[in-house]
């Protein structure tokens, strides 16, 4: 049976993204509205209410209005927003956080897209908590870079219009709206310490953590790890582990898809390493996760639609 999805806020770069990948499937059936209503309340709410699916990709406080508008008991919503990463009652959408996540995504009404940045990171992090080899009181930091795309259209504009910047790190407040959905999807005790950066390219993303093993309990090795990561994603077509031996990272290594990578890369004498993502802010980052949960949620095979 064909399913209905509204996109409310298509017009942005992530709703653009995921229609895009919707785009000529005919197992669903996506609802629009004429550019002349596409802020008028009472035209959404009709669409919010008419649709099987709604995908928020709106600011946050305009997601949370967005969700009061429904006015029945079958609308399930994927939220691609900020408003409910950490809320009650709302089911965390990175499919391969946990063993038994992608079934709580499969059963939910309501779920929280996770941001971009929080995606590499929990992949990379939640695992070894999980392990009991980072502990949750551990100081952990994680570093990244970011296309310019991620900042929507006026920072796309910015980059494609005046006088490009190389590398821009920003959040120096470390007050990151991205920082308690780390926290609290990680199982750590305090927050990271966040440090993003926007680079000169349109897309793509690179999230590292960094970590000194001899000060971890045991000083675990650098296999242990690598095997660690490697089983909890052994089943996924999305998000892989290489074991492979690079002597650099590219940014855009996984660009213009919608799968993730991960690596461990460190020295044995040092018994230091650095866990390395590779992902596309677009993709799995957010319109690609968007539709992997919409998929889920509705039945399907959870990569249709999907570049990998």
């Amino acid at each position: 049976m064909t399913k209905t999805v509204f996109i409310d806020g298509g017009a942005g770069t992530t709703g653009l993204e995921i229609a895009d990948r919707l785009s000529g499937r005919p197992d669903l059936s996506i609802l629009t509205l004429p550019d002349d209503r596409r802020k008028d309340a009472a035209a959404r709410a009709e669409a919010i209410n008419d649709a099987d699916f709604v995908i928020l990709c709106l600011p946050d406080d305009a997601a949370r209005e967005a969700v009061s508008l429904i006015a029945n008991d079958r609308t399930r919503v994927v939220d691609a927003s900020t408003a409910h990463r950490t809320a009650e009652n709302w089911v965390y959408g990175f499919a391969e956080l946990e063993p038994n996540q992608q079934a709580k995504v499969a059963a939910a009404r309501f779920v929280s897209n996770p941001g971009c940045y929080p995606t590499g990171f929990l992949a990379l992090v939640r695992p070894l908590v999980r392990a009991g080899i980072i502990p949750a009181d551990f100081p952990v930091t994680v570093n990244a870079a970011s296309g310019y795309s991620g900042g929507g259209k006026a920072m796309i504009a910015e980059y494609e219009t005046a006088t490009h910047r190389a590398f821009r790190p920003y959040g120096l407040s470390l007050a990151h709206k991205h920082a308690p959905e780390m926290q609290r999807h990680s199982g750590l005790a305090h927050a990271p310490i966040f440090a993003p950066s926007v680079v000169d390219t349109y897309r793509g993303m690179v999230v590292e953590v960094p970590l000194p093993l001899y000060a971890l309990p045991g000083a675990p090795s650098l296999d242990r790890v690598a095997d660690t990561l490697a089983q909890a994603y052994a089943d996924s077509r999305i998000v892989t582990f290489s074991d492979e031996t690079v002597a650099a990272v590219n940014i855009e290594e996984n660009a213009g898809t919608d799968r993730m990578t991960l690596r461990v890369c460190g020295n044995a004498a040092t018994v230091q390493l650095r866990l390395i993502a590779t992902l596309d802010n677009l993709g799995k980052g957010a319109g690609g996760a968007a539709v992997q949960n919409l998929n889920i949620m509705a039945g399907l095979d959870p990569t249709a639609g999907l570049v990998l």
